[in-house]
């Protein structure tokens, strides 16, 4: 690309930036760019507010009450922010410390990090500082900032990519995934933090809650839990500053809340999370289980979850977790017999229809495989569901929708999209052989037409049909070809038994070449 090219594509961005509507923001008051309209961001947390919850654990269901006490206390500190929206506030069935929140106001907190605080001014500490991100648009600014960013890399033909979830979820949903783990910029967090503080004041709690918060936030990232990094800390890093900072602005607002009755709820905290103090011993045999899990010792981690779920039994996640344990050990039935507990203890979460219907493919029961996979996949849409519905329609002689579901599988960028990506080549290439064989002709000394053929899949094939055509002369002489074989990513000469008539200035355009048909080796 000239440099004259590149600085007209600079102009042409720049324009596209100047038509962009400029949005208020309703914390600060500043304007900023925007690409995201309120509606558009409203629609984006609906849509995407089911799908990232299943992805982080889905809904803790076995206590109800904890996620209407964390909503009461959610909807306190909505309710004195400065911008309605439709808040919502779940907790998630997961053990990794974190929060996150959407546009449009779709909030969610973590058991794990539920557990980590002292009393409720620090639980709105936390929902006030997500509240702040969904009010300020900072999920819409990041979406805003990412799509200029794309555009100023195409300029100079730069892609990137940085999806922790791209070899797991596939479709629409990779967007929510994007959102949650969204490192948000330095400006953004302390603006959550300085209007996060002022909301707890509004909503009458203690906010030098806000400082033990990050307090306890430090202390967790400094004894370096992997599940802390992984979590809240890698979208929300702590550090001496935010304290420092925290500790400043309570300081400054000490005129406004100094002498009032402000709340720091201890015992209704406490009381609320009875539930979870009461059985931590199942749920750090839990987490013993996905740490076994990770070392290999399955027998270990099968002995946690049998125990964790007799101090437990409504918990679906201990059943589930042994369902996909039998699951990779190829005990089909006994998988089976989990996922239906589990099933029935939460019908609302993804990954036992996927394991279940997983284990009835793998025991040719294909329509109740078809129907659990399919259930699981409105639930989430995964690479993996995807993947064994192709596997499931292939095997049922329907080559078009097997091949719909492993391009959708393929999308994933890990094994499992690889795997559905081949799975889709070998048959569009019998379909679309053009599209994964190249020829290129060229001439020798003595005017003879060669081929030379690329296979450009990963794919080894046989059987290429091709045509050649040239123009010979004052006639148009044709000839048809077949390389038997030619393996993945390589490529062949054939002689096309076509020749130039002595004395024929030719050109390339004189010749072409048509892959009629192909066949996978």
């Amino acid at each position: 690309m000239t440099n004259k090219n590149i600085l007209s594509c600079l102009v042409l961005l720049l324009n596209c930036v100047l038509l962009v509507s400029c949005a208020v923001n309703p914390v600060t008051g500043r304007n900023e760019i925007s690409l995201v309209s309120e509606s558009q961001e409203r629609a984006i947390g609906e849509q995407q507010y089911g799908p990232s919850q299943q992805s982080q654990g889905g809904e803790f269901t076995v206590d109800e009450t904890l996620t209407q006490y964390v909503n009461e206390v959610g909807q306190r500190i909505a309710a004195v922010s400065d911008r309605p929206l439709d808040y919502e506030f779940v907790v998630l069935n997961n053990s990794v410390p974190n929060a996150w929140a959407l546009p449009g106001g779709k909030i969610a907190v973590n058991r794990g990090l539920l557990t980590e605080l002292n009393n409720e001014a620090e639980l709105a500490a936390v929902l006030g500082h997500e509240v702040v991100h969904a009010t300020a648009r900072h999920g819409a600014q990041a979406m805003t900032r990412g799509t200029l960013l794309q555009g100023t890399l195409a300029v100079g033909s730069i892609a990137l990519q940085d999806n922790d979830y791209g070899d797991y979820i596939v479709g629409a949903s990779q967007l929510g995934a994007q959102l949650i783990t969204t490192r948000y910029g330095r400006d953004a967090e302390r603006e959550s933090d300085y209007y996060g503080i002022q909301y707890m004041l509004r909503a009458g709690y203690e906010p030098r809650a806000t400082v033990s918060l990050q307090e306890t936030f430090m202390r967790l990232s400094e004894g370096r839990n992997p599940g802390c990094i992984e979590g809240l800390f890698a979208s929300h890093p702590p550090s001496e500053e935010r304290v420092a900072n925290n500790q400043t602005l309570v300081a400054e607002l000490m005129p406004q809340w100094q002498g009032r009755d402000l709340e720091l709820g201890e015992l209704r905290y406490q009381q609320a999370l009875g539930f979870l103090q009461e059985n931590a011993d199942a749920y750090a045999l839990f987490d013993e289980a996905q740490a076994a899990i990770a070392a290999g010792d399955l027998d270990i981690a099968l002995l946690n979850l049998d125990a964790a779920s007799e101090m437990v039994p409504q918990e679906a996640r201990f059943t589930g977790l042994k369902g996909d344990i039998l699951l990779n050990q190829k005990n089909y039935r006994d998988a089976i017999n989990a996922y239906d507990r589990s099933i029935g203890n939460d019908a609302n979460y993804y990954d036992y229809y996927l394991g279940r219907g997983v284990a009835y493919a793998r025991l040719g029961e294909r329509n109740r495989a078809r129907a659990d996979l399919e259930h699981s996949s409105v639930l989430l849409p995964t690479a993996v569901a995807m993947n064994e519905l192709g596997k499931v329609a292939l095997f049922d002689n329907d080559r078009q929708l097997a091949k719909q579901y492993f391009s959708e599988a393929a999308q994933g960028q890990g094994r499992v999209g690889q795997e559905a990506g081949q799975s889709f080549a070998r048959l569009d290439v019998e379909d679309n052989p053009g599209n994964y064989i190249v020829v290129r002709p060229y001439v020798d000394d003595d005017g003879r037409i060669f081929g030379r053929v690329f296979n450009n899949s990963d794919i080894d094939l046989s059987d290429i049909s091709l045509n050649f055509a040239a123009v010979l002369g004052d006639r148009v002489g044709t000839q048809s070809r077949t390389v038997s074989s030619l393996m993945a990513n390589s490529f062949t000469d054939i002689n096309s038994g076509l020749r130039f008539p002595d004395g024929q200035v030719w050109t390339n355009e004189q010749m072409e070449v048509e892959v009629r048909s192909a066949r996978v080796l």
